[in-house]
C-alpha cells in the first residue's frame, strides 16, 4: 500500500511517500518544507514533489487538536479538512491525527538504536505508556495497554496549568502571566519556553546580557559559556522532567515514558546528566512507582511521520476489509 503522509509542525512540515504492509513501513521519498512560508496546507502540498498516481491513501499528523475529519494547527493559521484533501489528492481516504498520537503510533516502527535509555525502570514493565515532546510547542499523548498492544490517544496536556513550587518560580509565573495571561506548561517546556525562561532571567540583569529571540540562539550562547543561557537550558530540562513525571502519573504509564520532539536530542547531554530524571522522580510518595518506569528518548525525528504512515495503512486496510474494497 502506498501512502502520502506528513508531519505538520508549527516550524517545519515533513511530507513523504511511504509503503506500508503488515510487515512494516518504508519511506520511499521525503521532503522538509518551512511551514510559515505557506499560506495554507494545500499551498505547501503543491510545493511537494510529484505525487505518484497510484496512491492508496493519505495520513497527516497535525501539531494541534483533531476533531473528527477536521484539524487546526495550534501555531499556524491552518485548518485541514480530511474529505477535501482526499478529493484533491484523488485517494480513497485521508486520515488526520494529532502529531503526538502519531509519534505514539510510530514507536513500534523504530529500531532499538532509535531509543536512548534515560532510566531503566523495571525490566518486566508492562502497561500504559505515554509520549511527551517539546518542540515549537509541547505535545503529550497516552498509550492505553489493552493486554496485547498499545492503543495511542491524543491529549492537549501541554496546555494545562503550570504550578510553581518555590518563590523563584512564583516570580516566573507572575512574569509570564503578565505577558500571556494563562501560564501553561507549554510556556516553559518548548522552544518558546526556553526563550521565556531566558527573558525572565534577563529581566533582572538586562544591562549585562543581550535579548535572544530563539531557542537556537540561546543554545548557541550556552555553548560559548553564557551563564544566563546555560541557566535557562538547565531550568528547561528540570521543568521537562517534572511535566514528564506528571504525565506518567496521570496515565499510570508503567509501560514506559517516551521523550520525543526536536529539542531533546539537541540537548541530549543535559537530559542524560541526571537533572531530568531527578525532576521526573521528585513526586513525594509516588517516587517508588516512577522509579519502576522505563524512560526513553526518541532519537529518530521521523517517529511521527512513520506513525502517520502506520496509522494510515492500518486504517485503510481495515476499511478495505470492512467494505470489500
Amino acid at each position: 500500500m502506498k501512502l502520502l503522509c506528513g508531519d505538520i509542525g508549527g516550524t517545519k512540515t515533513r511530507l513523504a511517500i511511504a509503503h506500508w504492509d503488515p510487515g512494516g513501513t518504508r519511506v520511499l521519498h521525503e521532503e522538509d518544507l518551512p511551514s510559515a512560508g505557506f499560506t495554507d496546507f494545500e499551498a505547501l502540498l503543491r510545493a511537494f514533489g510529484p505525487h505518484p498516481p497510484d496512491l492508496d491513501a493519505a495520513c497527516f499528523a497535525v501539531a494541534g487538536p483533531v476533531d473528527g475529519r477536521h484539524a487546526t494547527v495550534t501555531n499556524l493559521p491552518w485548518r485541514l479538512h480530511a474529505d477535501s484533501l482526499a478529493s484533491s489528492l484523488g485517494v480513497a481516504d485521508c486520515w488526520l491525527l494529532n502529531d503526538l498520537e502519531a509519534t505514539a503510533w510510530g514507536i513500534p516502527a523504530l529500531a532499538g538504536t532509535d531509543l536512548l535509555e534515560l532510566q531503566v525502570g523495571r525490566r518486566d514493565a508492562q502497561g500504559n505508556a505515554c509520549v511527551i515532546a517539546a518542540g515549537t510547542g509541547l505535545g503529550e499523548a497516552g498509550m492505553y495497554w489493552d493486554g496485547r498492544t498499545w492503543l495511542p490517544f491524543a491529549t492537549e496536556g501541554g496546555h494545562t496549568d503550570f504550578a510553581p513550587t518555590n518563590e523563584e518560580e512564583q516570580a516566573l509565573f507572575r512574569f509570564l502571566a503578565a505577558r500571556h495571561g494563562h501560564v501553561s506548561w507549554e510556556r516553559l517546556v518548548s522552544g518558546m519556553g526556553i526563550v521565556n525562561l531566558y527573558a525572565f532571567l534577563r529581566s533582572f540583569r538586562s544591562g549585562e546580557f543581550p535579548e535572544r529571540d530563539s531557542a537556537a540562539e540561546i543554545a548557541q550562547a550556552a555553548e560559548v559559556g553564557c551563564p544566563l543561557a546555560t541557566r535557562a537550558l538547565d531550568w528547561f530540562v528540570e521543568f521537562y522532567g517534572r511535566e514528564a513525571g506528571n504525565l506518567a502519573l496521570k496515565t499510570l504509564a508503567r509501560g514506559g515514558v517516551f521523550i520525543g520532539g526536536g529539542i531533546a536530542p539537541r540537548q541530549r547531554q543535559r537530559l542524560e546528566s541526571g537533572a531530568f530524571i531527578h525532576a521526573f522522580l521528585d513526586k513525594g510518595r509516588m517516587r517508588p512507582l516512577l522509579e519502576g518506569i522505563p524512560v526513553k528518548m526518541i532519537l529518530d525525528d521521523r517517529a511521527a511521520l512513520l506513525g502517520a504512515a502506520r496509522f494510515g495503512g492500518l486504517k485503510t486496510a481495515d476499511e478495505g476489509t470492512r467494505t470489500g474494497r
